[in-house]
């Protein structure tokens, strides 16, 4: 099939070369000229402008953006809802709010323009490996975009899950899942690293357990790479950011009175490790020492440099 690309990013640079290898028809819209330069080596056609885009596609017209969620993801919806047909579709493959996706569902529906919310996981691996797709919107749209879904999806990794917002809503909750999964890890790791009486290779235990534990999985083969020998783990800060899906996984969950506290301590987890100085930990500690005489690390915060 013809797919229109919009965003060529780690994400979608890597989509549209795993479309070509699958024998799709592919023109690529960034607002990068390197990034367009970059897949037209490899086949796929380019637009320098998303009018451009829609002049080169042939209905029914589809076009896939994959650019940052918020703002960017709108707006770009919005153009191309004024640029496109009745009949044509787009689809949002970022990691978009479900209520977002509803939205833009609505106001392109005015003019008879189908919309899908595809939340896709597989990261920079994807192009060797396939990307998970969570597809959410009408059965009679998501079918126009099918074959696409099964070239960047590995065997039985893409389901259409429902109506539109549900793509989305099933990606927030992946990847609220995936922040609860790696603060155990880190934290199980941590402690092991603390055991100093034993001297314990973090590696060669993160390598094992790749193998018949119950504990397996892709994150703990990211892990046996990153503590890898010369890999840089030691320059590495620990400073964890979040992109959204975390918040509102544990906003949904207060919403609809689901408790979800390993979720939402991964998430407080990341919070506090932006700030190495947090006016919290200092007063705890101060507090410690004022019933307990407990011994308090003594020095001067970032927060009181000038």
């Amino acid at each position: 099939m013809q797919i229109g690309m919009v965003g060529l990013g780690k994400m979608g640079a890597n989509m549209v070369r795993r479309l070509l290898q699958g024998g799709h028809d592919v023109v690529a819209f960034d607002l990068s000229a390197e990034a367009r330069q970059e897949v037209a080596k490899e086949g796929s056609g380019t637009a320098s402008t998303l009018a451009e885009l829609a002049q080169k596609l042939s209905p029914p017209r589809v076009a896939w953006v994959m650019v940052p969620a918020g703002e960017p993801t709108t707006s770009t919806i919005r153009s191309l809802g004024s640029l496109l047909s009745e009949g044509d579709v787009v689809v949002d493959g970022g990691n978009s709010y479900f209520e977002d996706a509803l939205a833009q569902a609505r106001e392109l529906q005015e003019s008879g323009i189908g919309f899908v919310d595809a939340g896709v996981s597989g990261g920079v691996w994807g192009l060797e490996v396939g990307y998970c797709l969570m597809v959410g919107g009408d059965a009679s749209v998501v079918a126009k975009v099918e074959p696409a879904f099964r070239t960047l999806a590995p065997e039985d990794g893409y389901a259409h899950v429902g109506p539109v917002g549900a793509g989305h809503f099933v990606k927030m909750v992946h990847n609220g899942i995936e922040y609860g999964m790696m603060q155990a890890y880190a934290e199980g790791f941590e402690l092991m690293g603390k055991a100093e009486e034993f001297g314990l290779d973090l590696h060669q235990i993160a390598g094992i357990w790749r193998y018949g534990s119950v504990v397996r999985s892709w994150l703990l083969e990211l892990i046996e790479r990153a503590l890898a020998p010369g890999a840089g783990f030691e320059n590495v800060r620990g400073v964890v950011s979040d992109s959204g899906e975390g918040r509102w996984t544990v906003q949904q969950a207060v919403s609809r009175a689901v408790p979800l506290p390993v979720i939402s301590a991964a998430l407080f987890a990341r919070f506090a490790s932006r700030d190495p100085d947090s006016l919290a930990a200092r007063l705890t500690a101060a507090q410690r020492n004022q019933f307990g005489g407990h011994a308090m690390v003594l020095g001067t915060s970032s927060g009181d440099r000038q």
